[in-house]
């Protein structure tokens, strides 16, 4: 079942049941334009035969930015790289797969050295031991507005370039999931307070993408499971909000969760930044294959459109299973795409039957995912230092070259903490 292909609502074909999930890329140089570099890293990847490649974010508004590397496209510039864009398209697009493009605007995630005025919902800052987040500044009406627009803009682009599909990033914290969150959308007027109206962006900004991309053309939103956090964006909450994505057009809600504050998205269930407010899982769940699988399976009760669950899988019978019982329609890969991006072509042709998997042995310490330790900034240090070594065979890939295996975890941290000073730099040259 994992290679049988399936139709989308909107009437496209996709190959088989496997997504590259999206990964901040973190490629593009200070005047966040696409290059090169992206082009072989798709290329690389569409060489592994998924079904679809969903980019890293891609954001619309270069002062509200996840990183400083991320590629951004809006009105000024998007004519300068417009043949680049194509080539990345074209280069994702080979052997009949899709290649979609994640938008995205990192909100109060935004780091403190590019604005220390974030865009966000509220004025309700963000905390992390060892990261530099500025003080939000509230949106206003013509903000939110403008943003909207922004999103439509980026998706038009998208689908003249080439790409197949878009996909709204609206989970782990950035600016669409803090809308849905209550305990940082403090709002009280029409885009703030009830579900309806935490969720009225997203509805509108699915409305106008679909009058311009047209019916035939995908448009996928990812959505928080659960912020995990007490006072957030709640497991029930997500099942009503997928009722009015289904409602509004959506082809695929892929289910995630968590936010830089609780990241259960890279599967640390122990890790919490803030552990007073950090909701606990069960340990059902946490053991499963798939983190999502659980919360997927609430929303697939109440929706019949395409889900998609990412995180965790590894197993060609975990993979199975999850298709089989309907739960989801597509399984996401992330990480074993970094380490081996053919991997899944291995798992289709039988020369293996489970994905690499480096996240146990990747740890600068003993104190790595112990809910009992006092050494919060090793913890936190530990879980951003094992993406910092995936972030380093992403760029590998960039540049033409397979990924480096042997490189160790403090190496890996150390490169990526250097490269991302170096990226602010750039960032900050390209703005002066």
């Amino acid at each position: 079942m994992i290679q049988s292909s399936f139709t989308l609502p909107c009437g496209q074909t996709i190959k088989n049941r496997v997504c590259k999930a999206a990964m901040t890329e973190r490629i593009a140089k200070g005047d966040n334009l696409a290059h090169q570099g992206h082009i072989n890293l798709y290329n690389t990847w569409a060489d592994g035969d998924v079904g679809i490649l969903l980019t890293g974010n891609v954001q619309v508004d270069r002062r509200n930015i996840e990183g400083p590397a991320n590629v951004v496209i809006d009105q000024s510039n998007y004519h300068l790289q417009m043949d680049t864009l194509k080539q990345w398209a074209a280069a994702g697009t080979k052997d009949n797969t899709q290649l979609w493009m994640q938008i995205s605007h990192a909100g109060r995630q935004t780091p403190g050295e590019i604005n220390s005025t974030p865009q966000a919902p509220s004025d309700i800052g963000l905390k992390i031991p060892g990261r530099n987040f500025g003080k939000p500044k509230p949106m206003t009406e013509e903000e939110i507005l403008e943003l909207i627009d922004r999103f439509v803009f980026t998706a038009t682009v998208a689908r003249d370039a080439g790409f197949t599909g878009v996909q709204f990033h609206s989970a782990h914290g950035y600016l669409l999931s803090e809308f849905l969150s209550p305990d940082i959308n403090t709002r009280t007027d029409a885009w703030g307070g009830s579900l309806e109206n935490r969720t009225r962006i997203h509805l509108e900004i699915i409305k106008k993408c679909r009058e311009v991309v047209g019916s035939d053309f995908p448009i996928s939103i990812k959505l928080n499971s659960a912020d995990f956090q007490k006072g957030g964006f709640s497991a029930e909450e997500s099942i009503q909000v997928a009722k009015m994505f289904e409602q509004a057009g959506v082809d695929l809600l892929e289910i995630s969760g968590g936010t830089y504050e609780q990241p259960k998205l890279i599967g640390a269930d122990n890790i919490s930044i803030n552990p007073d407010r950090s909701e606990v899982r069960k340990d059902s769940t946490i053991a499963r294959e798939a983190y999502f699988l659980d919360y997927a399976a609430n929303i697939r009760a109440a929706v019949e459109m395409p889900l998609m669950v990412t995180g965790g899988f590894r197993t060609r019978e975990g993979m199975q299973k999850a298709l089989e019982s309907g739960i989801c329609q597509v399984v996401g890969i992330g990480r074993p795409m970094c380490a081996d991006p053919h991997c899944m072509k291995k798992l289709f042709s039988g020369e293996i039957d489970s994905l690499p998997s480096f996240e146990k042995t990747l740890s600068l310490g003993p104190w790595i995912f112990s809910p009992n330790s006092p050494f919060t900034l090793i913890q936190a240090i530990n879980a951003f230092g094992a993406m910092a070594w995936f972030y380093q065979q992403i760029k590998e890939m960039s540049a033409g070259r397979m990924p480096d295996l042997d490189k160790k975890l403090l190496q890996a941290f150390l490169a990526d903490t250097k490269a991302d000073k170096l990226a602010v730099q750039d960032y900050l040259n390209h703005q002066s």
